[in-house]
């Protein structure tokens, strides 16, 4: 029996230390899904469906990159499909939205929640997302229908009667980010009971997307008798950031106030919008130039509305630049996002589980060896 006592120990002893090392295991850090609240002025997730309602929405669970280049865009629109981005879908083929300018003072149709400390914070009209993953803005819903074009440049009318519409929050500036990207229904109801709100007026398809500014200059033409004047549209882009695999910003001016139109490089090899020209006939957007895009010459175009106002007429607004090869020495993604630290968390915890470990397995060898002297002086 006493013989026996030293082994028993050393076993009670390594069962100690795995029990002890499995408390030390490092646990994968859990994370709330994104998860986005959206209410009206009455308490409601609805819109109404004649007058403009306005919805104040609020996310928590979003991954915020500290320094990051974009944040988030919030958009009213309607999806299908796998439509997210990060799994390959697209604006115009698989979700659709309000269209609206990216301009800070826009429509508040849309809106961009930035990251903390973003180089592009400074165009943010949704505020910043905080540490924790947290962020709240309004948006402008027009109706319960609007109009957005498409990947071809072609007009379609949603109509949120018919299918489901909500808020659409997916990575902005052109970053994918699956972590992100969410859908949340809204309803259409009756919320004023048939009459218009204080301050708001009827809305429908044609108060967001229709081209005032062309129409205007026909009807003077029309009282006139003198041919309107056009302003032949003019494109242009950032040729300092057309690397392959970057963000590359443009500039359009001289189209019609409302419109809206897309941009699209080559022959669709990637594209991006609807967004709505503002009142001075200008507007701003970016899209992600493929990291796969063969360097040379290549060509960004326009499509609207109206043909005659630069869609897909000859004065299609049109520009031709020269691509960069990807630049191998800078890699694309300088930041450390959230799930990096806890990568580096989780490698450091297992460095440290793999030390305890060694440790108390020396102890516990350690035990056994100055049992056997013992075991061999009783057998003595």
């Amino acid at each position: 029996m006493t013989a026996r006592r030293p082994a028993r120990l050393a076993a009670l002893a390594l069962v100690l230390a795995l029990v002890g090392l499995s408390g030390l295991a490092p646990v994968p850090a859990a994370h709330a899904a994104a998860r986005v609240t959206v209410v009206n002025d009455q308490g409601s997730a609805a819109i109404d469906p004649t007058y403009a309602t306005r919805l104040r929405v609020s996310g928590r669970g979003f991954q915020s990159v500290r320094g990051g280049h974009g944040g988030i865009y919030v958009f009213f629109g309607t999806v299908s499909g796998q439509w997210r981005p990060s799994k390959g879908g697209s604006t115009g083929e698989n979700y659709f939205y309000v269209p609206d300018s990216e301009s800070r003072d826009n429509a508040g149709h849309q809106a961009y929640v930035a990251f903390p400390g973003s180089d592009t914070a400074g165009s943010a009209n949704g505020g910043v997302v905080t540490a924790d993953g947290r962020w709240s803005t309004t948006i402008n819903v027009p109706g319960a229908t609007f109009r957005s074009v498409d990947r071809k440049g072609k007009i379609r009318t949603i109509d949120c009667r018919k299918v489901t519409c909500g808020i659409i929050t997916v990575g902005a500036h052109g970053v994918a980010n699956d972590a992100n990207e969410t859908f949340t229904p809204v309803a259409v109801r009756d919320l004023y009971g048939g009459s218009a709100p204080s301050g708001t007026s009827r809305t429908g398809p044609d108060d967001v997307a229709t081209p005032d500014a062309a129409v205007e200059a026909a009807e003077d033409a029309a009282r006139t008798g003198k041919p309107a004047k056009r302003v032949k549209p003019v494109l242009s882009v950032d040729r300092r950031a057309a690397v392959a695999g970057r963000v590359l910003s443009f500039t359009a001016r001289g189209l019609p106030a409302g419109a809206q139109v897309s941009a699209v490089l080559d022959d669709g090899v990637v594209a991006a919008g609807p967004f709505l020209v503002g009142d001075a006939g200008q507007v701003t957007g970016v899209l992600t130039l493929p990291l796969d895009l063969g360097s040379g010459t290549h060509e960004l175009r326009l499509f609207g509305l109206d043909a005659g106002a630069g869609a897909d007429g000859e004065d299609a607004p049109v520009v031709r630049f020269a691509v960069a090869a990807a630049d191998d020495t800078a890699p694309a993604a300088a930041e450390t996002t959230d799930a990096d630290d806890e990568v580096a968390a989780d490698r450091l915890g297992i460095a440290f589980f793999v030390l305890a470990a060694l440790v108390l397995l020396g102890a516990v060898a350690r035990l056994v060896l100055v049992a056997r002297p013992r075991r061999s002086a009783d057998a003595a």
